[in-house]
């Protein structure tokens, strides 16, 4: 493994900064309740939360940072040229999330219609408010529409948040990952090749949405995508994503204000969403008729 101080340096050269509004130590301090404790940001002071007096975690730069140098030391020196890197914070920072994306591993999806370039995305989440544990996702981002993409079996790598993130179980999963990701595009590319109805989409919404509602915008949207890519498995799989990347009239799906600084979360679990929906047996079915 390299040293804290030659990862810090490189990852700052590939990554970037470390946000400021996220980039604070954690401090904890006692409550009148024997078993909880505060989160307090040790930069400015401020109280984000109170947690299990057991709690205990790494700050956001240090997580990120062990993330960012794993992925130094295990991928290719090709694959990250021009890596992009965005962070997503809720929760007055308490919350955090490092979407990054390697533009130079990528797959092309066709269409009879259209193509598009699918690129290798890994999303790590981290909390110091116990809002969630340590999480890295695997998936891809279309370049044609930026929607952003986590699916079915090779989602997700999960650790308890502890003072020492343990990055075994990433690193595994991280060698993997080019390869699951290119096997992924073939099935991106199987779907776009499956022809599907209109009335076949309807029926699979109206099972799978909370609300007929919500199935009717859903519709609106797949036929939108439908327009450019076509009536196929992948148009409505994109008309998923579209519901997970963007919240604005265009789709009718915009997030409700809940003053309580949380969009962030609230998209990601859309990503969530739509990884099980292609996860049922409505979908499947879909697909294994092709």
């Amino acid at each position: 493994m390299l040293d804290t101080q030659m990862y810090n340096s490189l990852s700052n050269e590939i990554f970037g900064d470390i946000p400021e509004n996220i980039d604070f130590d954690v401090a904890f301090e006692p409550t009148l309740v024997p078993h909880k404790k505060y989160v307090v940001n040790a930069n400015t002071g401020e109280y984000l939360d109170t947690v299990g007096h057991k709690f205990n975690c790494a700050s956001h730069p240090d997580f990120f940072r062990r993330v960012q140098g794993t992925m130094i030391e295990e991928l290719n020196s090709p694959d990250l040229e021009d890596v992009k890197v965005h962070f997503k914070t809720a929760r007055n920072g308490a919350w955090a999330m490092m979407d990054t994306t390697f533009p130079n591993v990528k797959v092309n999806v066709e269409t009879h219609k259209h193509k598009t370039e699918i690129a290798q995305r890994v999303i790590a989440l981290h909390g110091i408010d116990g809002s969630c544990s340590n999480q890295v996702f695997y998936g891809g981002i279309d370049f044609f529409c930026t929607n952003g993409m986590i699916s079915g079996e090779y989602d997700t790598v999960r650790r308890k948040n502890t003072l020492l993130f343990s990055l075994d179980t990433f690193i595994d999963e991280l060698r993997r990952a080019k390869q699951d990701f290119y096997e992924h595009g073939r099935k991106l590319q199987t779907w776009a090749s499956t022809h599907i109805g209109a009335v076949q989409v309807e029926e699979l919404l109206s099972t799978v949405m909370s609300s007929d509602s919500k199935a009717d915008k859903m519709l609106s949207v797949y036929f939108s995508e439908a327009a450019t890519r076509g009536h196929n498995l992948f148009a409505l799989y994109s008309a998923f994503t579209n519901y997970s990347s963007h919240a604005n009239a265009n789709n009718n799906f915009k997030l409700r204000d809940t003053g309580n600084d949380t969009q962030a979360q609230s998209m990601f679990r859309r990503e969530q969403d739509v990884s099980k929906w292609i996860s049922t047996p409505q979908f499947r079915a879909l697909e294994l008729a092709a």
